[in-house]
């Protein structure tokens, strides 16, 4: 088997963190969508602002769509929305076949609700209800940030039976807190007398940035002691987030959803190209191999995956005492995990709303 066979066959989904018109119109294309699928295992995409942003600069296939919508009297919001969505909705229909075949656990697409709603419950909710509507497909995944704000939308989302993919966690405790909010939801449903089945969730746990930060604090220091604690803090950060969702989805409380026919809400590993050159390329995806996982990555880390990755199996599992040990080193250079994880959230939020009014305002241009 290819490395991509071997990840897929010890259960980590291998889904495409990228979205354009350029991957959904030439299907024969070796970078379209539908030909990631036939080649390289790819069985979901995600999205965000910034992905939608670097789409558009990249390329002058929206232009004859904002025309039209400008004739039609669209505002610059609604163009944006119109467009966005139907990307989603084209890619949803590619992946159709997927979701079909693995009886909708795979085969989604994701689309993030506006950043600008991150810190308001009841327009978060609001969004991803349009969102739902709009798109009008089965197979998608609307991505909900996972601020405190978040977490009661996720679960009145859920509840309402719309599929969610929980995005920009950064720590265990929240991590723990999406899960809950998923439960919830679903045990919401169950009061209703409504099923439970059919209603799918990732949650997706950020990991590159964790190691930019904490390397950024280590390398400050210009102490020779940081070299043995450098690039560790992710990777093991993201493990002992699996090692809570084993825990939690075993307690009494999930088995009653599960006896139901509830499907666990998978641990998405998000943020996995790597932005320091000096460590291996395909680290955020061979160190972060185990069942009922998804690693959603950019087409460049799925290639260098593809070209030289090294499987080992189950990478997280008998891990958890080192990841601890991982995390505790950096209390000695003074190091708070809490501040690093704090600060990644409010930045990642930040990120995506600069994102979407780059967005903005090349779509206003185009539209003048």
């Amino acid at each position: 088997m290819s490395t991509l066979d071997e990840i897929s066959a010890v259960g980590t989904a291998i889904w495409l963190d990228d979205m354009s018109q350029a991957r959904l119109i030439d299907r024969s294309s070796p970078h379209s969508l539908a030909k990631l699928i036939e080649t390289s295992r790819v069985v979901g995409v995600t999205t965000n602002p910034s992905i939608f942003a670097v789409a558009l600069e990249k390329s002058d296939l929206y232009a004859t769509a904002f025309a039209k919508l400008k004739s039609d009297g669209a505002t610059v919001d609604e163009a944006i929305r119109v467009v966005t969505t139907n990307d989603v909705r084209t890619a949803c229909d590619v992946l159709a076949q997927v979701y079909d075949a693995t009886g909708g656990r795979d085969g989604r697409v994701s689309i993030e609700v506006d950043p600008r709603c991150a810190h308001n419950t009841p327009d978060t909710i609001a969004d991803g209800r349009k969102l739902w509507k709009t798109v009008d497909r089965k197979n998608l995944f609307v991505k909900v940030p996972a601020t405190l704000a978040g977490l009661p939308a996720m679960r009145a989302l859920i509840s309402e039976g719309i599929s969610v993919n929980a995005t920009l966690i950064f720590s265990r405790a929240r991590y723990e807190a999406v899960l809950d909010a998923f439960i919830s939801g679903l045990e919401d449903r169950v009061a209703a007398d409504l099923p439970v089945t059919g209603i799918e969730s990732v949650a997706s746990f950020f990991v590159s940035r964790v190691d930019t930060e904490v390397d950024k604090q280590l390398d400050a220091l210009a102490r020779p002691e940081t070299v043995a604690v450098r690039g560790k803090a992710a990777i093991a950060n993201a493990r002992l987030a699996y090692e809570s969702f084993e825990r939690i989805t075993s307690e009494a409380r999930w088995q009653r959803l599960s006896a139901l026919g509830a499907t666990r809400q998978r641990p998405l590993w998000a943020s996995t190209g790597v932005k320091d050159k000096t460590y291996e390329d395909t680290r955020y995806v061979i160190e972060l191999v185990a069942p009922e996982t998804v690693n959603t990555m950019p087409e460049a880390t799925l290639l260098a995956v593809a070209d030289h990755g090294v499987t080992r199996g189950n990478t997280i599992s008998g891990t958890y005492d080192q990841s601890r040990r991982d995390l505790d080193a950096l209390n000695e250079f003074a190091i708070s995990y809490d501040q690093v994880v704090d600060f990644l959230e409010v930045d990642g939020v930040a990120k995506f709303e600069a994102a979407w009014a780059g967005l903005f305002l090349a779509v206003a241009e185009i539209m003048k």
